[in-house]
């Protein structure tokens, strides 16, 4: 049935996903989840896809076939019309994890054409899966066994089916399906289209394309040899949670490691924006750089980041390459690169010039297995951790008021507070005074605040009270000391300063350094423009200039501060707020 395998060496790149041949429609929703460019499989294969051939297509896993696949797939389903029969498409995939995950993105993709999807797996209804079948959809995610159930019950009608698509067939194989994949090939008609995709092509997947795929292309795409010196640099860790999670986790990783600065990678600039978003209502100085930005807009994000104005960036892979940020500390891959070239660029951000860095990967369960492959990419290993505890971050926030302090001793100029430290040794033991000390400068810097937990050190908190040390804000003039800061400098407020009210205070576990990062994150003003905060029990007063009161005023009107709404007006001093 089918004749040599044809050997594709090269194509051109496209512009973008329009230079591909994909419906208009099929654009739009891409473009709507955020997808700005394809990926190598994708803009070798969707092109031979969509004018009908078979097609053995060979790339590691995690390097976007699914949409390399389902784009094509969905858009000749959605090209035949109301008249189609159903079903019209059949995938093949080894676990019923993976037809979940294939099926929700082949929902996804389609929606706009209005062709409808469905997975069917072992574990589940048969009977709901046949009557979902009876009741007619245009595509059908399965794995083999439970396809081979339904083939042999007459439960899926498989005469109509146009495409044949076999994903990991690698893994199908060597899982034992080799009688139900042959089964199901002979079941379908001979005049498919057919489409294998796997990551090796051993001896027996060649022979099955020998049988039952006419003159198929062969695409394959070589991974790169691993960049050499980035892994003994980075330190490289994962924490294998759910997404639901992500975020939780995404803050107890900025409270441990306590960057400077921090480059957070999603998959698509919807998710950016939705991330940074998110952080900045919990206190965060964060910004959005991806492909829908101008030029001028990326380079003053990267600017604002470099001059510490903001603390994170959040960003897609196309609007990250090539950037050098010499004060970059973390790097976290909020989602999970598309391949293992993206894993070694990502983290290759904090890997530069020989400096050291670390780099952290919040994987989904069923991702965990591209662990292995991005190890192997950047030459180094990728330890998998337990979520931070409680625990964890309070000891290190001890940590940080122990440098605090020790960096005050070093700095001298501490006469001018022994009056009262001999005064209060006449009348309690000098240690007890040292211990009262450094509570009050713990406190100060935020290292008693509220987990929210109750101490449960196995429940993940959430980034709910910004960067406890990271996070140094600009300013001067607040009224307690960060982290990495002896005291606060005492310094003349500004000009022209105007105060307005802030409706959270002490009672929300709101200090000056959430007042100021939630002001810069939200309205875009430089904290050095930032003059006294001052925190009472249910509000705070921030002063700012006269002429950006305004702007501060519009910017936060919608307002959340660690998860509060905070009203932000003028502040009169002959009234109560």
């Amino acid at each position: 049935m089918a004749a040599d395998v044809e050997e594709v060496v090269e194509s051109g790149a496209t512009d973008g996903f329009g230079g591909l041949g994909l419906d208009a429609g099929l654009i739009k929703t891409l473009s709507d989840l955020g997808y700005e460019e394809p990926t190598p499989i994708q803009r070798e294969t969707i092109p031979p896809l969509l004018a009908g051939r078979d097609l053995i297509g060979q790339a590691a896993t995690g390097t976007g076939k699914t949409a390399a696949f389902a784009l094509p797939i969905l858009q000749r389903i959605a090209a035949a019309g109301k008249d189609r029969p159903r079903p019209s498409a059949l995938v093949l995939v080894p676990t019923r994890e993976l037809a979940m995950q294939v099926a929700e993105a082949m929902h996804k993709y389609g929606n706009r054409l209005k062709v409808t999807t469905i997975p069917i797996y072992g574990g589940h209804s048969f009977g709901q899966q046949a009557q979902a079948l009876q009741r007619g959809v245009d595509v059908v995610v399965a794995t083999p066994g439970r396809a081979v159930d339904h083939i042999g019950r007459k439960t899926m009608n498989l005469s109509g089916i146009s495409v044949l698509a076999l994903d990991e067939a690698d893994e199908m194989l060597d899982m034992g399906f080799a009688d139900d994949l042959e089964t199901i090939l002979s079941a379908t008609p001979e005049t498919r289209q057919t489409i294998f995709f796997s990551a090796t092509l051993p001896p027996r997947i060649a022979g099955m394309a020998k049988r039952y795929l006419r003159d198929p292309l062969r695409i394959h795409i070589e991974q790169e040899k691993p960049t050499k010196g980035i892994a003994p640099k980075v330190r490289q860790t994962a924490y294998i949670i759910p997404r639901s999670r992500k975020l939780e986790v995404l803050g107890r990783v900025l409270d441990m490691e306590d960057p400077r600065s921090a480059l957070i990678f999603c998959r698509t600039r919807t998710e950016v924006d939705s991330l940074t978003e998110r952080l900045n209502a919990h206190g965060y100085r964060a910004q959005s750089l991806h492909g829908g930005i101008t030029q001028d807009q990326r380079s003053r994000v990267i600017k604002r980041l470099k001059d510490g104005a903001i603390d994170l960036v959040v960003a897609t892979d196309v609007a990250a390459r090539g950037l050098d940020i010499e004060n970059l500390a973390l790097v976290v891959n909020y989602d999970v690169p598309a391949n293992p070239d993206a894993y070694v660029h990502r983290i290759g951000r904090v890997g530069r010039a020989g400096r050291e860095g670390v780099a952290v990967t919040l994987v989904d369960p069923r991702e965990s297995r591209l662990l292995g492959q991005f190890a192997r990419q950047a030459g180094g290993r990728i330890e998998t951790a337990l979520v931070p505890t409680v625990t964890d971050l309070r000891a290190k926030r001890l940590e940080l008021t122990r440098a605090a302090i020790r960096e005050a001793i070093l700095a001298g100029g501490l006469d001018r507070y022994r009056v009262a430290v001999e005064s209060l040794a006449q009348e309690h033991d000098l240690m007890t005074v040292a211990l009262a000390c450094v509570k009050l400068a713990h406190k100060a810097a935020g290292g008693d605040r509220d987990d929210g937990e109750d101490g449960d050190p196995s429940r993940p908190s959430g980034p709910t009270g910004g960067k406890s040390g990271g996070a140094k804000p600009a300013s001067a003039r607040t009224t307690a000391a960060s982290p990495g800061s002896a005291a606060p400098v005492e310094e003349e407020p500004a000009a022209a300063m105007s105060r307005l009210y802030v409706g959270v205070g002490r009672t929300d576990g709101i200090l000056p350094q959430h007042i100021i990062a939630a002001i810069t994150g939200l309205t875009g003003i430089m904290g050095e423009q930032i003059g006294t905060v001052e925190i009472a029990d249910r509000h705070s007063v921030v002063e700012v200039p006269e002429s950006l009161v305004e702007k501060v005023i519009y910017g936060m009107r919608k307002c959340r501060i660690r998860g509060r709404k905070a009203a932000v007006r003028r502040f009169l001093d002959n009234r109560q707020p």
